[in-house]
């Protein structure tokens, strides 16, 4: 067919036959074999090396590193390939403006080429990078999604309230899509606090009797702060009963008791491969989608894989996306690790330990390694902490590197000396390393991690170069 329209690409019967949904999907985890699920990683793994040989970024990417056509002939020779970052593609993007030459639309004639959809990164990291799916990668991505919402409890029942962010980025365009293709609640897109103003959105919140949130921690701590502020009491007002989404390592249990005992669910996933592993109801580690992803943690320092239980950065190669931008051994630099325990749900598939941290957001103080935010996580802790608070990195005097956190406060002057050596005390405890503590008023640092207008909010400031 001469340019074919969006869903005259999608076969959707077969589809959701090679990557069933809903109760098909659990049944899926529970029935098919980890051997079973090695063959279908394996069987898609080898067609996406053919398509990669198709694209000059991979050409150019595996030549310099000696790799030839034929050398992969099964996934276990995936060590082979050379994986790649957001740096690598920012450099394709440069050398190629303004879409970068690892996309493989040129790969198409001008009338075969399926339709393109276009978006963009945060920009959390940096510059945003450029995201493209074709219609069936697209889809999958949504599949992905609504896989994971079905299992953690989403029903008919629900009104969904997303946080996510529209314009140029990705999440909230995406989310959107998978609601209305994939699931049977209400959803209402409300975005980020700067496309619908915060108060706005716990008035809508109460009008419309949200039962579930999704989006990132930082922005749903804030919006239960304000609807307090609002006169609504969270939980009651606004009858919430399931917060789910990047959780990263915020305090569960207070994110809970801010939204009335809400249960909470994690996810994973990044721009270029959607989400890769949710939380099942054991809530023991996240589950990875392992018929559509196939997951190596590698060594930061040294690009090998490290041993289940061992922590590494998560390199992913998204198995569905074929068409448009095939993502091959994408390093994420976020860290985690695989759990070494058998699951209580019976699901056959691996486990990550979740989001710890970004290996290039990582600071080293004398010889221990630190994420900001395990460090919030720890300094949120504390009774007084708000929940905002940002590091800052910088080199002293003597060339040595150090870190304080600023952490916003509900307390009184007379509290904040007495404040500021538990929280310290905690954190040396908890970390084995001695960090700055400096307390701010509540709001203080909304200028710094811009919680109002990204939907991740910025969690280091590195003073340092």
């Amino acid at each position: 067919m001469k340019n074919p329209t969006y869903f005259k690409q999608l076969n959707y019967e077969k589809m959701i036959t090679d990557y069933p949904i809903g109760d098909n999907y659990e049944n899926f985890l529970l029935s098919t074999s980890a051997d079973e699920i090695r063959n279908i990683q394996e069987k898609r793994f080898l067609k996406l090396i053919e398509r990669g040989w198709e694209i000059p970024f991979y050409q150019r990417l595996w030549k310099k590193s000696g790799l030839e056509k034929g050398d992969i002939r099964s996934i276990d020779d995936s060590i082979k390939i050379p994986s790649y970052s957001k740096t690598d593609l920012m450099k394709s993007i440069e050398d190629h403006p303004p879409f970068g030459d690892f996309h493989g639309m040129h790969s198409y004639s001008k009338l075969e080429r399926p339709p393109v959809v276009f978006h963009t990164t945060s920009g959390t990291t940096g510059t945003p990078q450029n995201l493209f799916f074709g219609p069936l990668s697209r889809e999958l991505q949504n599949v992905m999604l609504a896989r994971a919402y079905h299992i953690q409890g989403i029903g008919p029942d629900d009104i969904v309230h997303s946080v996510y962010g529209h314009g140029m980025i990705n999440g909230g365009h995406y989310v959107r899509e998978t609601f209305i293709h994939y699931s049977p609640a209400l959803f209402l897109s409300a975005g980020t606090g700067n496309e619908t103003r915060s108060v706005q959105q716990v008035h809508n919140m109460a009008r419309f009797g949200v039962t579930v949130i999704v989006g990132f921690a930082d922005y749903i701590v804030k919006l239960a702060q304000v609807a307090r502020e609002e006169g609504l009491e969270p939980g009651k007002d606004i009858p919430v009963r399931m917060i789910i989404g990047h959780m990263g390592r915020e305090n569960r249990d207070s994110i809970s008791e801010l939204w009335g005992g809400a249960e909470i669910y994690d996810l994973y996933g990044v721009g270029d491969t959607g989400i890769v592993a949710f939380e099942g109801k054991d809530r023991q580690g996240m589950y990875v989608h392992e018929d559509a992803y196939f997951l190596e943690l590698v060594n930061s320092e040294t690009n090998k894989t490290v041993e289940d239980g061992k922590e590494g950065n998560m390199v992913i190669t998204v198995l569905f996306k074929d068409d448009i931008y095939p993502v091959i051994r994408f390093d994420t630099n976020d860290v985690t690790s695989f759990e070494t325990a058998r699951s209580e749900l019976g699901y056959n598939v691996k486990r990550i330990t979740g989001f710890l941290g970004r290996s290039d957001n990582m600071v080293k103080l004398r010889g221990i390694n630190l994420y900001p935010i395990a460090i919030g996580a720890i300094a949120n802790e504390h009774y007084a902490a708000t929940g905002e608070y940002i590091c800052k990195a910088y080199r002293d005097s003597d060339g040595r590197d150090e870190m304080v956190i600023l952490i916003e406060v509900n307390c009184g002057d007379s509290e904040r000396m007495k404040v500021k050596n538990e929280i310290s005390s905690l954190l040396k405890s908890k970390l084995g390393i001695s960090l700055g503590v400096e307390l701010v008023d509540k709001g203080s640092t909304a200028h710094l991690t811009q919680v109002d207008t990204r939907q991740k909010a910025i969690r280091l400031i590195d003073e340092r170069f």
